[in-house]
């Protein structure tokens, strides 16, 4: 964004959400790092997340049956696509470091991550940038009249704007980005059967004409495939509003458009990422307009049902269409699952439905009515679900004692390289070379994230550290965002070594506990999620495990509190420039 007049729009159009989050200040890898570990530097073994959340236990899958959502945990805004039986699905990343995963299936159930699009700092330029900002909305899509695939994206820092980046193969990694010369965001590209391409995204209405707060605009470009630019003078407004600009509808944005059976159809969220989310369609002889609304829009939604409703599902919205395997339609959404104080620790996730384009308008099956968190498998497909790579879903065990040649891809940094402070030690486990940052500061810091995916969870790891001074701590980090996040850590004080117990608000922090702690032997320390109640449990050397600081609220890790776009992360945290002080 060029202009403070459109940098608000983007914001606003974020909902106040996003507000919160950023107006106030944002492949595997091999476990390597490129500096030299200081002597002391803390050591983690035995990660251990475990999801028990009580809809799985009270919902066991039947052998032809899978779980919804397919992603868990913070993957939203998804995107998809398909080249012969190969599909693609691409998520926001946000500050987080690498950006935008990218999922491979052949069925649509059973997914395995092949790595980021954005890997590279060449690619990626967030170290500035608040949680929530950064890279948001990608769409990828393959072309079949050039065998290539693009994934256009809004990346919100680092003097990008809209980028677009291609790969022959995505397995192989992807193309530096190509800066795209218009404004707004939420962009997707379309490849027509004619050869020609067009882009569409969200903007802000022409200069005096903004109706009302929430107004915005779906425009579209022609754009050239020999150069990789929009086409000067091609823009033009497709959608202006919403579905009924009279109704004052809010936030129309993460176009895609799409063609079947000679007619061209723009599929779009509006109403806000929040409770009134949802998916509407509009229709065209032309891919350049006129669009008209369907009649029975929206075509998804879970805004019109009670908010006490058991196993709620919610905010459904933003979504993406693709043919499946045995020719039915198949849409991806973001939505959430709220936890019984309603909050959303979480985050957005990835989920699937089956679509019926039978008649004129695609329809999301039971997408209009209270969703389960159970589907049928398509006919001939097994669930393989957490084996043999493929990404796991229901309650699951993640356990990482870091012995792998390369980390595993669900492990982020937030923005910056994960190479820059992880390396194994001499006698095995992740080192972690501290930052001279600390967790409050919009830069890179030295944490290694997990994604929290269940309500009800339990994480724990081993840490080897003995801190030199006050300013030096490692250990577990509940991570919402810069500004609202929990630190359970080992540091020193004067003479004597301290486990710290820390909960940042509105970027004020507060010591809720602390205790001294033999740093000689190993440290187990254990962070637990039941719902909205969060606690801390340490032990020395395998002895007895100890709560410290009882039980603390998370509502500070879920957005209705914390604001911005990202589920809660938990992060294996070391600093050199520790300002918690017991």
């Amino acid at each position: 964004m060029k202009t403070s007049r459109l940098r608000m729009g983007w914001l606003r159009s974020r909902q106040t959400l996003l507000l919160l989050a950023c107006a106030l200040l944002s492949s595997g890898t091999a476990l390597a790092a490129k500096g030299k570990a200081s002597k002391n530097a803390p050591v983690f073994t035995n990660f251990v997340y475990q999801g028990d959340d009580k809809i799985y236990k009270e919902n066991p899958l039947q052998p032809d049956e899978f779980y919804n959502p397919i992603l868990q945990g913070c993957y939203p805004d998804p995107s998809i696509t398909r080249k012969g039986n190969d599909y693609y699905l691409v998520c926001s990343s946000f500050a987080m470091f690498p950006g935008v995963p990218i999922f491979h299936s052949n069925d649509l159930v059973n997914w395995k991550q092949i790595g980021h699009v954005l890997d590279r700092t060449s690619q990626l330029k967030v170290e500035d940038c608040g949680i929530s900002a950064g890279v948001y909305a990608p769409a990828i899509r393959y072309n079949p009249y050039n065998d290539t695939f693009y994934m256009i994206t809004t990346q919100f820092s680092g003097g990008f704007g809209n980028i677009i980046v291609k790969t022959k193969d995505p397995m192989q990694g992807w193309s530096d980005p190509i800066k795209l010369n218009f404004e707004g965001i939420d962009p997707s590209i379309f490849f027509d059967e004619d050869g020609k391409a067009y882009v569409v995204h969200n903007d802000a209405p022409d200069k005096g004409k903004e109706r009302y707060e929430g107004h915005r605009v779906i425009k579209v470009w022609e754009y050239d495939l020999e150069k990789d630019q929009v086409i000067a003078g091609t823009d033009k407004i497709i959608v202006d509003g919403g579905t009924d600009i009279n109704k004052k509808p809010i936030w129309i944005e993460a176009p895609h458009l799409y063609k079947k059976d000679g007619r061209y159809y723009l599929m779009c969220a509006e109403g806000g990422t929040g409770g009134w989310h949802s998916e509407v369609i509009f229709m065209s002889d032309s891919p350049k307009g006129p669009f008209k609304p369907a009649p029975s829009n929206p075509i998804l939604t879970q805004r019109y049902f009670p908010q006490n409703r058991a196993n709620k599902v919610d905010w459904a919205g933003h979504a993406d269409l693709v043919k499946g395997p045995d020719g039915k339609y198949y849409g991806v959404f973001l939505a959430i699952r709220p936890n019984e104080k309603d909050m959303v620790n979480s985050g957005r996730e990835t989920f699937i439905l089956p679509v019926d384009w039978s008649g004129t308008y695609p329809v999301f099956e039971n997408g209009l009515v209270p969703m389960d968190c159970k589907l049928k498998m398509p006919a001939g497909v097994e669930n393989k679900t957490g084996k043999d790579g493929f990404f796991p879903n229901g309650n699951f065990k993640f356990e990482d004692n870091f012995t792998a040649e390369k980390l595993d891809y669900r492990w982020i940094g937030m923005r910056g390289p994960r190479e820059d402070f992880i390396s194994i030690a001499k006698k095995g486990g992740l080192q972690i070379t501290p930052f001279a940052t600390q967790i409050k500061e919009v830069k890179p810091i030295s944490s290694l994230f997990y994604r929290q995916q269940h309500s009800h969870c339990t994480v724990s790891t081993t840490l080897k550290f003995k801190p030199a001074s006050e300013n030096e701590l490692a250990g577990l980090a509940w991570y919402q965002s810069e500004r609202f996040n929990y630190v359970f850590g080992v540091t020193k004080k004067d003479k004597e070594y301290m486990l710290v117990l820390a909960r940042t608000e509105k970027g004020k922090t507060t010591i809720l506990a602390s205790t001294p702690i033999d740093v000689k032997e190993p440290i187990t320390l254990q962070a637990q999620a039941k719902g909205n109640d969060y606690r801390f449990f340490y032990s020395v050397n395998g002895g007895e495990r100890i709560n410290l600081g009882g039980i603390v609220s998370g509502d500070i890790l879920s957005t209705n509190v914390a604001g911005g776009f990202t589920g809660s992360l938990i992060g294996l945290y070391a600093t050199s420039a520790n300002d918690i002080l017991p």
